[in-house]
C-alpha cells in the first residue's frame, strides 16, 4: 500500500493496466450488478436538485424506477445508491445509444445542462473506495466484464491510475495526485 495523505492506495492500481473499452464491453458496469453505484453523502442533495433537468436523458423505464422509487436507495448493505429498474437491473440513470450503454447524468453535464458530472463512484471506476473514521483504502475491483479494458490497457501500456487522472484529481485533488505521482516514480 502506499500512503498518500490520508489515503492508501493499493499497489494494484500501480500496476495493473486498464482503459475502458466500451465498444467491445458496451457499458456492461451501467447494467450489471447487485446495486446500483454507490453514492457520497453529498451526492444525495445533488442529485435531488439535478433531476428535473437530467430526466429528458433518461429512458422510460429508467424515469418510472425514479419515480417510484427515488433518486437514490439504500442498498441490501444499508448505503446509498442510484436507483436500479426494477429494483436490481441496469441503473436507472442508463441511456443507450448504438448499443452502447452511457450516464444521463453525464450526457447533461456534457451538453452543458447541469455542473455535476456523475457520481464520483462511476468517474472512478474500477477503483472503489473503502472508508475508515482516519483514512480512505483505494483499490482495483476486478470484474470479468472489464476484460477487454485490461486488454485495452495492456496494449496502451496505460496503468489504473493514469487512466483514472481526471477522477482521482475531482476526487482528491491536483496536489494529492502529484503525491502519488511521485511515490510511485520513487518505486
Amino acid at each position: 500500500m502506499i500512503l498518500v495523505e490520508n489515503s492508501l492506495v493499493h499497489e494494484d492500481l500501480i500496476k495493473e493496466e486498464f482503459v475502458c473499452n466500451l465498444n467491445r464491453c458496451k457499458g456492461a458496469c451501467c447494467v450489471m450488478g447487485n446495486s446500483g453505484a454507490p453514492l457520497e453523502e453529498e451526492e444525495l442533495k445533488i442529485l435531488e436538485e439535478i433531476y428535473p433537468k437530467v430526466k429528458p436523458y433518461l429512458t422510460e423505464k429508467g424515469i418510472a424506477a425514479i419515480e417510484k422509487d427515488g433518486v437514490y436507495v439504500k442498498d441490501f448493505e444499508d448505503d446509498y445508491t442510484t436507483t436500479c429498474v426494477d429494483g436490481d437491473k441496469e441503473c436507472a440513470y442508463t441511456i443507450f445509444e448504438n448499443g452502447i450503454a452511457f450516464c444521463g447524468i453525464e450526457k447533461a453535464h456534457r451538453e452543458g445542462i447541469i455542473e455535476f458530472k456523475k457520481p464520483i463512484s462511476c468517474h472512478l471506476y474500477p477503483i472503489r473506495i473503502t472508508k475508515y473514521p482516519e483514512f480512505e483504502v483505494l483499490n482495483y475491483d476486478r470484474w470479468h466484464i472489464c476484460a477487454a479494458a485490461c486488454e485495452h490497457g495492456k496494449a496502451l501500456k496505460v496503468p489504473v491510475y493514469q487512466f483514472l487522472k481526471d477522477p482521482l484529481i475531482r476526487k482528491y485533488g491536483q496536489q494529492w495526485f502529484k503525491e502519488l505521482e511521485e511515490q510511485v516514480a520513487a518505486m
